[in-house]
Order: structure tokens, then sequence, then C-alpha cells
């Protein structure tokens, strides 16, 4: 088995290699593209070329070109976004496993996972995607796959980085980082920056449409002999005029880009700090350890108008005097804005063991894990009067915007990469989670009174298997089969079950020359669930808690071809991604309503990226970046008996990048988006439909120091 699959199959959140080189590395869980196409399963590697060369700073863009990621849209920039993979839909990436750095990084990933903290894109390194049976490593959810986000990792000597960008509405977003190193020790500092006025325009109002975010980070690391330490400290704030209010059909073919007034106040703030602490030790020369302490915290308030969907429902079916009222020439009364006020705590203890025993390599660890959410949601009341917003008074929470929900996790997993004979490789995987939720909820605003309770206790063993066949120098066969978990969250009640599945994949890579991966894949649910919020209500109209939709089947096949042509003084890279998929109820539910092949919502059939470029030796090199995506259900069914309001649009968008090297260190750069300025409905939920962003131009320079 060559170093870097061996490495790949018993990675531990620290990178296993630290230690063998006595330096201080970034923590992946892939590592290299080599490693990638080595997998006893299947993944993906976003690595810092991709990124840099395609001026990236949205995970929305940069995932839709990996195969088998569903994406949907929602505020044209990714600030909180909607990823699913495979088996696990996209409801706000809540059935993902997210992690930076190793670190799960969900703002509560067992209570409440919905991903409305994410990471900013603009300062990543790379981007790592696990699916199949090696996922078991990582979790807790283990249906479709792990998406973890690497930071910069501190520089093997003293140098820094500049990169500034200025484009239309505003758009400026400045990346500076500086690291050092000291004999055994290094630092490094960096700074996000990012700015936008916004492209939408709201009726009546001065108001910008866009955001403001800051995001610092600090590592410091030491390593001695045979050991390593590494600290992390980050912290963001986020202001964003962001709303959950769309369009109806008709506003929207007329401008895309308007924005009711009604939506003029609403408002995103806010803030994140993380922290994390790593250790390894060389236990000998077979052993290595590993311990992790995180501990993150999350707090926002989004201030936003609450119910519009109503006027918009109401609108698309003709009600004259709703549309008056999104037009502002109808008045309304009781409008009701709510502070979607939450604050979110996580934190855990994790260890793990890289065993070397020869043709096994082993990895064997757990983790304790606590998380914990406290919503307090007033609402602001006001009356739409001659087209302003005129504050009337508040409203105290109580209820289901005044309550507390936490869980406590413990999870164990063994890892077993087994060297069988030259040619064959067979990962072995057993993961175990227990997870105990509970939730207190207040029906008076001091919370004076005796709260009801509900809490659900669950426990899974979940298995998996999985192998590579060399056939050959360039040919490789792989299959896998692994159980698939998802915890109900904080809101679950007794005796609730969660989700669980049997995901399938096989295929066969060819890596001589041209790149080729065709994966068929198929994963098999007793109680496909959904995650319920405001941003992706579930089938039947909840905005909290879960929803079993009965049993299902989600099936496809993935296809990847990559290589770089050479033609005389040119380059030309070419990467093509497809992704098939089927995602249906396999057996009718009678008790929700459905039936057996209703689709299920925001899965797309057909997902397709292209990226092409030309590279010379003069410096100058230009880029296209092709992404398809197919329409979706916004809920379970919408192909039997589903009217157009019950499905997003498809969408094609062109990027292009055009890159001038000054000077060995100095790039000059030219992005446009969406080139041929095509906006579609990408989204309709919760509140109308929404566009993605339109065509935006922009320049930018990159300095290395």
């Amino acid at each position: 088995m060559n170093k870097q699959t061996l490495a790949l199959a018993v990675a531990s959140v620290i990178a296993s290699s630290a230690m063998a080189d006595n330096a201080l590395e970034e923590v992946t869980i892939v590592g290299s593209q080599e490693a990638v196409r080595n997998l006893p399963g299947t993944g993906a590697l976003v690595d810092n070329e991709q990124i840099s060369v395609e001026a990236a700073n949205d995970i929305n863009q940069l995932l839709k070109t990996v195969p088998g990621i569903y994406i949907q849209e929602e505020d044209g920039y990714g600030l909180r976004p909607n990823i699913g993979i495979r088996g696990a839909t996209s409801e706000r990436a809540s059935k993902v496993t997210l992690m930076e750095d190793g670190v799960m990084i969900a703002p509560a990933p067992y209570s409440n996972p919905a991903a409305y903290y994410f990471p900013t894109t603009a300062r990543m390194h790379a981007i790592e995607v696990i699916k199949g049976a090696p996922l078991l490593r990582y979790g807790p959810q283990t249906t479709g796959g792990v998406i973890n986000l690497v930071s910069t990792p501190i520089p093997e000597s003293n140098s820094g980085n500049l990169n500034f960008r200025y484009g239309e509405n505003g758009e400026t977003d400045l990346l500076a980082s500086f690291g050092a190193r000291a004999g055994d020790f290094g630092v490094l500092l960096e700074t996000t920056q990012r700015r936008s006025d916004g492209f939408k325009d709201i009726d009546r109002s001065s108001r910008d449409s866009g955001y403001d975010i800051q995001d610092y980070l600090l590592k410091l690391g030491w390593q001695g002999e045979g050991q390593s330490l590494l600290f992390k400290a980050q912290y963001s704030e986020e202001t964003s005029d962001e709303t959950y209010l769309g369009l109806t059909d008709t506003d929207f073919d007329r401008d895309p880009d308007r924005r009711y007034g009604l939506s003029s106040i609403d408002e995103m703030d806010n803030d994140h700090q993380g922290y994390s602490l790593s250790y390894e030790l060389a236990l000998g020369e077979r052993v290595n350890m590993t311990a992790l302490g995180y501990y993150n915290e999350f707090a926002r308030d989004w201030f936003k108008l609450g119910g519009g969907g109503s006027f918009i429902s109401a609108a698309n079916a003709g009600d004259a005097e709703a549309q008056g009222v999104l037009d502002g020439t109808v008045d309304a009364f009781g409008l009701k804005y709510k502070h979607n006020n939450r604050e979110y705590e996580s934190r855990g203890v994790e260890l793990n063991f890289d065993v070397d025993l020869g043709a096994h390599q082993l990895a064997v660890g757990g983790r304790v894990h606590e998380d914990e959410m406290d919503r307090y949601q007033p609402e602001e009341i006001y009356n739409q009067i001659d087209g302003e917003l005129v504050f009337v008074g508040i409203e105290a929470a109580t209820g289901g915007d005044n309550r507390l929900e936490e869980a406590d996790a413990t999870s164990l997993w063994l890892v077993d990469t087994w060297q069988v004979n030259p040619v064959m490789d067979v990962n072995l995987a057993l993961r175990y989670e227990d997870v105990e939720s509970r939730r207190r909820q207040y029906a008076t605003a001091d919370r004076s009174d005796a709260p009801s309770r509900r809490g659900n206790d669950s426990d899974e063993w979940l298995p998996g298997v999985s192998f590579t066949y060399q056939l050959g120098q360039d040919w490789q066969l792989l299959a896998g089969v692994h159980r698939g978990f998802s915890p109900l969250g904080g809101g679950a009640v007794a005796n609730e079950e969660p989700e669980t599945s049997t995901n399938w994949e096989a295929g066969f890579r060819y890596d001589g020359g041209w790149f080729l991966e065709v994966v068929g894949f198929y994963s098999d649910f007793e109680n496909k669930t959904e995650n319920c919020s405001n941003a992706s209500p579930c089938s039947n109209g909840d905005t909290s808690g879960s929803f079993n939709t009965g049993e299902a089947v989600i099936q496809g096949l993935e296809l990847q071809l990559g290589s770089a042509i050479e033609a005389g003084a040119l380059t030309i890279p070419v990467n093509l991604m497809y992704t098939y998929t089927d995602a249906a109820i396999s057996e009718d539910n009678p008790a929700e309503g459905f039936e057996d092949g209703d689709q299920l919502a925001s899965v797309p059939e057909n997902t397709f990226s292209l990226r092409v470029g030309l590279e010379t030796g003069m410096g100058w090199n230009n880029y296209a970046v092709a992404k398809y995506i197919d329409e979706m259900c916004m809920n379970v069914g919408c192909n039997n008996g589903g009217d157009r309001f019950a499905r997003s649009e498809d969408l094609f968008v062109v990027d292009f990048i055009s890159r001038y090297e000054i000077s060995p260190g100095a790039v000059a750069f030219l992005k446009v988006e969406n080139l041929f300025d095509e906006q579609a409905i990408v989204s309709r939920q919760p509140d109308g439909a929404r566009p993605n962003k339109p065509r935006t131009a922009s320049v930018g320079m990159e300095w290395t120091f």
C-alpha cells in the first residue's frame, strides 16, 4: 500500500504524517489529489490551486464542481449554504458532517446542526470531501459524506500573502496573512475582511442588501522530538441585510433582483468564536496518539419578517390585495418581525491512536461531546401605512420561541486498513454513536414557570466495509457498503427513531494520462427524515423538529474526467463532472399522504460542471467554469400533482477568470461571475422565489512575500 493511501485510510483529525517529518501541518482528512484517487471509497479535493485560480469566495460555487453534491442556493453569496451529498439532502446542510480542520463546525452538531454559521470560504486553503464507507471515521452524520474545510497552514518559513479584490455592487474582499518560524515554534496571523452593497434593490428604501464580515485567525504551533502541539483561535462577526422574503413569479420575471419594502428592516447579526488545542505524541515506532480539545460559541439574531410566504402564495394565486401589500400600495396591520435570536455552544474531547501492524493499519479512538442551543425570540409588531413600516410594540418570547435544547454524545470508532495482497486493499470500519437529547420549553418570558420537557435517547452501531482492487497499472475497481445515521436533534421526542440507511457504492477508476472515475451509489432508507427550520420548512410545513417521510431510495451515478492537454506552448487543463440522481419515496406512506415514486425534496436529477483553462508560458492564463443544476422539488411529491410553484428552475452559469503574472510574487486577475447573466428561481423556500447572483465583474491583485 502506498504511503498516501495509508494516510487516507487511517487519518486522524490531526494529520498523521506530522510526527513522521517533525513538521507542523494543517489538519486534513484527505491530503492530496493522488490520495483521493486511491481512496477505498470516493472523495474530492478542492485544492488551493483551484481556489486561487477561480478567485473563489462562495462555497456553493466551489462545491458545484464536486460529484454527488447538491446545492440549493439562497442569498447568492453562499453565506448560509444548503448542501446535500447523495442520500443526505440539503436542508441547511444539516445532514452533512461539516468540519474545519477536523473539528465539527455546525453550531450544535447533534442538537441543532443547521448551518446558520459557516466558515468564511475566502480564508480556506482547501476543501476535502469523503463519501462511502471511509466516512465512518468521522460523524455524526454518516449517510452521504463529510466536508472538511482546511484553513491556512503555518508556513515553513517566514512569509505572507495579501489578496485584494474589488467588484460591482461595492463587493470588496481582503485576505491578509503572515506566518513565521523560530526554532521549534511557529505562528500564523490572518484576517479576512468582506463587504458588499448587495445586488438586490429594496422598494422605497435606501438600505443596502449586502453584508459586512470580519474574520480573524491565530495559530500557534510547537514541535519537539516525537511530539507536537497546535493551538488555534478564530473570531468572526457578520452583519448582513438578508431576508427570507422572496418574490412572486410575476415579479421575479420582471426583475429578479427586486426586494419588497416589507423586508427593508430585515437583518442578520452574528458572531462566532472557536478554539482548539491538539497534541500529538509518538508512542514508539508503531503507535501515534492524537488528543484534541475544542470549544465553539455562536450567537446570532436574524431579525426578519415572519409569515411573508402567505402574501407570496396568495399573490401567486391572483389575490390583488396580497400583491398590493407586497407592493406597498395596500396597508397591512400586525406584521410580525421576529428576533430569531439564538446562542449555541459546542465542546468536546477526542482521542485517537494510529497503530501500524504491518499489513493492518488501525485507527481506534473516541469522542465525548456536548452541545446546546438557547432560543429566545421576541417579536416586534409593525403596521405598513402608505408604504412605510410603523412600529407598534413588542411581544415577549414564549412557547416554541423560548426554549433550551441540549445533546450529549459519545462516539467510538475502529478502522482497519488491511493490505490483503499487493493489488487489493480492504477498509473495515465500525462506529458507535450514543446520543441523548433534551428540550425545555417555557410558557413565560422570564422562564419562571415549570417548563415542558421532552427527550430522546438513541444509540447505533454503524459498520462498513470497502475495498480497492488494482487491475493492472492504470485500472482500479472500488466498492463498499456502510450504515448511515443522522441524529434527530434536540426537539426529538421519546421513542422517535433516528434516520438510518444502508449505503452502497461501486465503480472503477482509470489513471493513465487522463483520470476517469465512474461510480454508482444506492442509499436505502428505513425512515428518511427531514430537519425542519425556517430556512427549510419540512414537507408538512413544520419549521422546527424533524419530519419522517418514510421509506425512500436515493440512487445515482457520478462521473469525473480530467487531464491537462499539451498543445505546443499551451496547456489546456480540462475537468468534467456529472451526477445523475433518482431520489424518491419507495413505499406508500398513507399517514403522511406520500406514495411510492414521490420525488424527494431538494435533490436535482442532473448536475454538471466543466472547468477548462488556457495556460501560456507568458504568465497570462484564462479559465472558464460552467455549472448546471437541474430543477428541484421544494417538498416531497411535486412530481405527482404539484404545480410550478412547488419546484425550482434549472440553471446554467459560466464564470470567466483571467490571470496575469506581473512578477513571481504578484498576480493581477479579472473575474466575471455569471458571464451570460442567466438568472433563475434557484429556491422557493421559505417565502417565495429567490434568484442566483447576476453577472458581476471584479478585479484584484494577489501578492506573496
